[in-house]
């Protein structure tokens, strides 16, 4: 097969295309296409979450590393993506490796990079490994064993989670949180965010244990997959619910009734919470299928507003030119000024229980204060199974002709990443997914929600 990588990292089915042998031939590809890279004796790290044999795909992983002569940290234990970026980043390592397939179902698993600054790999570099697959057309592995690489020393364990859990401690209030009472909910979804706040705060868990089919459900902290916990809040005494995928890079929160708060108003709350409370300067920059109340913020507060194609890859590569205050995506991934460049749920997780003990107010009050202040948006977005990227290709050209939809008029149209039909009031974006057989159709309508009407008529002209 082609591999190649899409809006975060190679993914693909296990056993099908995410096999043993390619796996070999893309670590191998690495290996070639940075085998100059100024850091490269410091080694590398290797990192795997809970999927189905993760574990034994990290291992022939860093042997075909190791191999190439390249000294390989490999992690303990199942970690979360965010800690591959930190310890990358900390121990200057030439880039980090993570097997993860994200929030995708249970039967993918995949392959990503990062960079050395602790952030996301550019497209610019991924080019280059891209090219070696493409120009090589037999790979020579090497012949020892993960074993006898171990014993070698040219492998060796490195201890991520406990990395990763003291640097929390040291840039969130833990005291403040444990003091304030709050009653905090997570739902790790069987991913690898198992066990790590717990370490710090008082929280009750769900879906923390190992489950690589993850419960027949999807990792992903999107509202039609958090019943569990919306149950469990509804029917308890909580806060806050925190969410967090599969490598605990994104996020999802939920008020204390349960109810499902959008990944937009999340950014807003979050962003809010830097600029009064902890009294935090920078720029801003959101994906390009983000909402226009990040705008309405930036434009109140004076800041400068950046907006990048969709993945995270885009806002990494901002963040570490610019001084960049937050940067965050529609699927709920956020990166905060002072620990990574990088999406990081678990880290936002614990920073949104801190802003719930500082302001000492419901979350349903907080947001009632943004809407109060910058209106009220309604947002929404529905996924179709395409696995056809010609079909899916066509309907983004299609979407470019259209000059209405549900009667509602297309004023200007910006074709960014995907198209996006831009209306008086609002906006539609037709995009097709980069890691996942989908067309994805996103929404948002200003004062008035007519998000469920445009969204009807646009599968309608569709026929999908």
């Amino acid at each position: 097969m082609a591999i190649k990588f899409g809006t975060d990292g190679w993914r693909a089915v296990i056993a099908d295309d995410f096999t043993f042998e390619n796996l070999k031939k893309i670590s191998k590809a690495t290996a070639i296409a940075f085998q100059n890279h100024p850091k490269l004796s410091n080694g590398i790290v290797i990192g795997y979450d809970t999927r189905f044999m993760s574990k034994e795909f990290a291992e022939v992983s860093a042997a075909v590393f190791a191999n190439h002569g390249i000294k390989v940290f490999l992690t303990d234990s199942f970690v979360t993506t965010p800690t591959v970026s930190l310890l990358t980043r900390d121990n200057n390592y030439a880039y980090g490796v993570m097997i993860t397939s994200s929030h995708n179902p249970a039967k993918y698993n995949g392959f990503k990079l990062k960079d050395e600054f602790g952030g996301s790999m550019g497209p610019s570099l991924l080019v280059h490994i891209e090219k070696v697959l493409n120009e090589t057309p037999d790979f020579d592995f090497g012949s020892d064993t993960f074993e006898q690489l171990l014993s070698a020393g040219k492998i060796s364990y490195t201890e991520g989670r406990k990395y990763y859990i003291d640097n929390l401690d040291n840039k969130i209030d833990v005291n403040t949180i444990n003091n304030s009472g709050i009653k905090i909910l997570y739902d790790a979804m069987y991913g690898s965010g198992q066990g790590m706040m717990d370490e710090l705060i008082k929280i009750d868990s769900i879906r923390n244990t190992l489950n690589p089919l993850f419960g027949g459900s999807s990792p992903e902290p999107v509202e039609k997959n958090l019943t569990m916990i919306q149950n469990k809040l509804s029917a308890g005494n909580y806060d806050i619910g925190i969410a967090t995928d599969g490598d605990a890079d994104r996020i999802a929160i939920l008020r204390e009734d349960g109810s499902f708060i959008d990944a937009q108003k999340t950014f807003a709350l979050l962003l809010t919470y830097l600029l009064e409370d902890k009294k935090m300067t920078g720029a801003v920059v959101r994906g390009f299928s983000s909402s226009e109340l990040i705008k309405k913020i930036c434009e109140a507060n004076d800041l400068k507003l950046y907006t990048v194609p969709i993945g995270f890859k885009y806002i990494s590569e901002l963040m570490i030119k610019e001084d960049i205050l937050i940067g965050a995506e529609e699927s709920g991934g956020i990166g905060i000024k002072g620990h990574l460049p990088e999406r990081d749920g678990v880290f936002n997780g614990m920073l949104f229980s801190e802003m719930l003990a500082v302001k000492k107010k419901k979350l349903s009050e907080l947001i009632n204060d943004i809407e109060n202040k910058y209106g009220s948006f309604y947002y929404k977005r529905i996924d179709k199974h395409l696995s056809d990227n010609e079909t899916k290709n066509m309907l983004v050209e299609k979407a470019k002709d259209l000059d209405e939809v549900a009667g509602i008029k297309v004023i200007n149209k910006d074709l960014l990443d995907g198209c996006k039909l831009i209306f008086k009031d609002g906006w539609l974006l037709i995009r097709a997914s980069g890691t996942e057989p989908l067309l994805r159709i996103y929404t948002e309508t200003f004062s008035t929600n007519k998000t469920d009407e445009i969204l009807d008529d646009i599968l309608k002209k569709f026929n999908i």
